[in-house]
């Protein structure tokens, strides 16, 4: 009896050398998620972005980080930047619907005063009735890194990474990044705010549409239909321009009314509807249609009968 009981413990102890003898556990950096970040599931159950990514654009020295991803973690979350591409949340730990999603897509540029001040990504997974949106800040540092991240409001997060490219007093300026045509455009909008002949509004109205057109800010859907389907206004960016269609329209309006003498019929205007040039032009220029097609129907149109 006594033998049996040396020889079992003779048999743990080797069993506690082997284990002894195994080192410690090496634990892994990335979590073994069972929800969204697992491969073994179909595609369709992993991260999905909304949208593709913008065109890469603004400064050309920071085209290099394209391509390119930088981590931080914060408390269990483990967040991923990667420039001209999206920001991505993933859960460390090791819960079975452990939260992995997009906080954005790569959408456009922040401008304010001649420089890029930060990086929109939009589009990001479904918060409610909303989508998740970050705005990157680039700020000086020794090297390329995601140094802090932030959510100021309800799924909308702000992350700082620091990067030896945006150190120079110029490095994010965007007028250098323009084209010349681009260039000459801004420069003229700036004689013409210098000589008070475009106002402050119509100034940073003609720069939104030097930097759409430059790819740096994305054209909405409906500013892509307004200008599909544009139609006169009179709301004028200068001066001159305002000036110039005021005299024209005039003149016609003086055409119209002759022509109408000419026929003996007297335009009477009424007080209650719009009196506008462009509304004065169209009712006249309708009035004048009237009559060379013969008709007396037009309330406005009282011809004389000699009575």
């Amino acid at each position: 009896m006594a033998a049996a009981r040396l020889l079992l413990l003779a048999a743990l102890g080797a069993a506690l050398g082997l284990f002894a003898s195994a080192g410690k556990m090496k634990i892994v950096e990335e979590p073994n998620t069972f929800g969204l970040n697992n491969p073994f599931l179909p595609q369709t159950n992993r991260l999905q972005p909304k949208m593709s990514p913008s065109a890469i654009s603004g400064p050309a020295h920071l085209f290099r980080l394209a391509g390119k991803c930088f981590s931080f973690v914060e408390s269990t979350y483990k967040y991923e930047f990667c420039p001209f591409h999206n920001v991505t949340q993933h859960e460390q730990t090791f819960r079975w619907n452990a939260y992995s999603g997009i906080l954005g897509i790569w959408h456009e540029w922040e401008i304010d005063n001649n420089t890029f001040v930060g990086m929109w990504m939009r589009e990001g997974d479904s918060c409610e009735t909303k989508s998740r949106q970050t705005k990157v800040h680039l700020v000086c540092g020794k090297s390329n890194k995601l140094a802090f991240v932030s959510e100021p409001s309800t799924c909308v997060y702000s992350l700082t990474f620091e990067t030896p490219l945006v150190c120079h007093p110029h490095s994010l300026l965007v007028y250098p990044t323009l084209t010349e045509a681009l260039q000459r455009r801004w420069d003229e909008a700036e004689q013409l705010l210098y000589d008070e002949l475009i106002t402050d509004q119509g100034y940073k109205k003609t720069l939104k549409d030097i930097f759409e057109e430059a790819g740096l800010l994305k054209v909405t859907e409906e500013k892509e239909v307004e200008k599909q389907n544009k139609k006169i206004s009179l709301e004028f960016e200068t001066v001159e321009k305002c000036s110039k269609e005021y005299k024209q329209l005039s003149k016609e309006i003086k055409k119209l009314k002759d022509l109408l003498s000419q026929h003996g019929i007297a335009y009477k205007g009424n007080s209650a509807e719009n009196t506008s040039i462009k509304h004065v032009s169209h009712k006249l220029a309708t009035a004048v249609t009237t009559v060379l097609n013969g008709s007396k129907d037009d309330e406005h149109l009282h011809g004389d009968t000699g009575i």
